[in-house]
């Protein structure tokens, strides 16, 4: 029984496997400061709220965050007497190359994106995922992580348009009814969201380009599926993929050892 953890910059996902589902899936925010205790105290009553009943053997974790680690090895190990596997370290192993220049250091969470893209789709693609940043990953043909585009985050960028220009209000992202705006939260919504359709479309249309192949785009994230409105923005979208290629990892470190 699977203990899958997918640290973000803004939130925190458990979830658990137990080798053919996800018995339960749960979210919270991303705090450094939050204790092993705490963790457990929170996860067991979720569990226990949903009658989720699972005797969790393993953990792993992809952390884009690294002052949260500490404490999720301390959950795994004094909870559930297991030493957990972390994405990005040596000893954790991946079943695609990483093809990027000497010394950089790849986000665990887009080489779990990787890893689960290739096993749910195959090679050349590019996958958007829609976080704390808008990140674009290229797979080449054989799976490996050649690189990719980074963007900010939608919801980053509304905040930042609020916090630096005083007279603009916060507004929730949605697709609007016209492009043309005809009042101020109307015209912020049109920009955020065809600007980022347009961000989309362009960075896509540049990596096929620069590929000289085509490439199925596959989309992930909060808000993807608010974007996926737009015909033939993407090729597919998929919401647990994170979560899927942590089992990939899971099973490949397993099968390997």
């Amino acid at each position: 029984m699977l203990l899958a953890i997918d640290c973000g910059n803004t939130n925190t996902v458990f979830s658990i496997w137990d080798g053919t589902r996800f018995l339960g899936t749960w979210r919270t925010s991303t705090e450094w400061q939050r204790t092993s205790d705490q963790y457990y105290v929170w996860l067991s009553t979720l569990m226990k709220f949903q009658g989720v009943e699972a005797d969790i053997t393993d953990v792993i974790i992809s952390s884009t965050v690294p002052r949260v680690v500490f404490n999720l090895r301390v959950l795994a190990d004094r909870y559930f007497d297991t030493r957990p596997i972390v994405v990005g370290k040596p000893d954790c192993l991946l079943p695609v190359d990483v093809r990027v220049d000497e010394g950089t250091a790849v986000g665990p969470d887009r080489l779990v994106n990787t890893v689960a893209g290739h096993d749910l789709y195959g090679g050349d693609l590019i996958i958007v995922d829609f976080g704390t940043a808008t990140t674009f990953d290229v797979v080449d043909t054989d799976g490996a992580y050649i690189g990719g585009v980074i963007a900010p985050g939608v919801n980053l960028s509304l905040e930042a348009l609020h916090n630096a220009a005083a007279a603009l209000p916060h507004v929730d992202i949605s697709k609007p009814q016209a492009v043309i705006g005809t009042n101020t939260v109307s015209c912020i919504q049109s920009g955020i969201f065809w600007g980022y359709v347009g961000l989309v479309r362009e960075i896509c249309a540049r990596i096929k380009a620069e590929r000289g192949r085509e490439m199925r785009v596959i989309a992930t994230g909060g808000l993807a599926p608010l974007f996926q409105q737009t015909v033939d923005l993407f090729d597919a979208y998929q919401d647990d993929l994170t979560m899927h290629g942590l089992t990939v990892i899971y099973n490949y470190n397993k099968d390997t050892a």
